[in-house]
């Protein structure tokens, strides 16, 4: 794994580092907020363990800047000598995966972000995404590049098949029989919602994503990543 620490505790960061290393993980590390907010922000991480007293900007501004500036999914557990209720709520609600109180075993704290990293690849596999759209299957939110797309529950079949199959056609006839089976209205109505989820898809961003291919069906792609 790739793991950042941010720790201004000079020998907890070195011991951190130094146990990581010998486990086999590629570490960096930083010894306040605003170098580890840097680095977090514009490197590809695995995890993050971030204390949250810190000199620059505290771990929970960090952790928050994270999660809902740069919509970061990172692993991300929080360490700190405080150890009250309250202290640990804001942790989570921030955004932290996990919380650990000081002092703690060099162990427990990689189980910790084995457990955090395990759980996230599980979660990501619920989650579908081509591009810069994302469809979380669990709780049916759609967004592209971070932005709230409402859709109703025929396009909602229509995309999810659309995204499994992308950058395949999809044929008219197989999406017709995945949403009504034999009870076909006698109206177009595929194509009416397939022009409401283009709508919503592609009406707000630059490159569109919903393509329609002639005579044959639909798919789900940038166009200008297919190989000619």
């Amino acid at each position: 794994m790739n793991i950042l620490i941010i720790e201004d505790n000079r020998d907890i960061h070195d011991n951190l580092m130094d146990f990581f290393v010998l486990k086999g993980h590629h570490v960096e590390g930083a010894l306040d907020g605003l170098t580890g907010l840097h680095l977090a922000a514009s490197k590809f991480f695995d995890a993050i363990v971030l204390d949250v007293m810190l000199p620059g900007i505290d771990g929970n501004k960090i952790c928050q800047s994270l999660r809902q500036i740069s919509k970061s999914d990172v692993a991300i557990v929080m360490l700190s000598a405080r150890d009250q209720l309250e202290d640990r709520l804001i942790g989570f609600k921030v955004g932290a995966d996990d919380y650990v109180t000081k002092p703690f075993a060099m162990s427990e704290i990689l189980a910790r972000i084995e457990a955090v990293v395990s759980r996230r690849a599980r979660k990501m596999n619920r989650v579908m995404v081509v591009a810069d759209l994302h469809f979380d299957l669990d709780t049916m939110e759609v967004s592209r590049s971070g932005t709230s797309i409402k859709i109703n529950p025929i396009c909602m079949k229509l995309l999810e098949t659309l995204m499994r199959r992308s950058p395949h056609v999809v044929k008219r006839t197989e999406l017709e029989d995945l949403i009504w089976g034999r009870n076909r209205p006698s109206s177009d109505s595929l194509r009416s919602n397939i022009h409401m989820l283009r709508r919503a898809l592609d009406k707000a961003f630059d490159e569109p994503l919903l393509h329609t291919v002639h005579g044959i069906g639909y798919r789900l792609c940038v166009l200008s990543t297919l190989p000619l």
